[in-house]
C-alpha cells in the first residue's frame, strides 16, 4: 500500500478536523483519525479494496489464496459516462 506520506498526513488532518467538528473528545481524536485512515486505505489502495466477487475478501487476500506468485504491478481505472 504505497500512498505518499504527504497524502496520508493531509487525510489524517482532515479526519482529525472532522472529528473535532463532530464534538468528539480531544483525547480520542488520534484514534478516530487512525480509524478513518484505515477506511481511506480500503478506498484508495487497490490491494486493500474488497474483491468484487467476494466482499469478505480483499484483493490481496484473493491473490494470496489463488496465486502465491502473482503480484499486481500496475492497474488502470476506467470510468464510463462520468460527468
Amino acid at each position: 500500500t504505497s500512498v505518499p506520506a504527504d497524502v496520508l498526513v493531509r487525510e489524517k488532518e482532515i479526519a482529525a478536523d472532522k472529528a473535532r467538528q463532530e464534538g468528539k473528545p480531544e483525547n480520542m481524536i488520534d484514534k478516530i483519525a487512525e480509524g478513518r485512515i484505515g477506511k481511506f486505505y480500503k478506498e484508495a489502495c487497490l490491494l486493500e479494496q474488497e474483491y468484487v466477487k467476494n466482499t469478505k475478501q480483499t484483493i490481496a487476500q484473493f491473490l494470496n489464496a489463488h496465486s502465491k506468485g502473482l503480484t499486481v504491478t500496475a492497474f488502470r481505472r476506467f470510468t464510463l459516462n462520468a460527468e
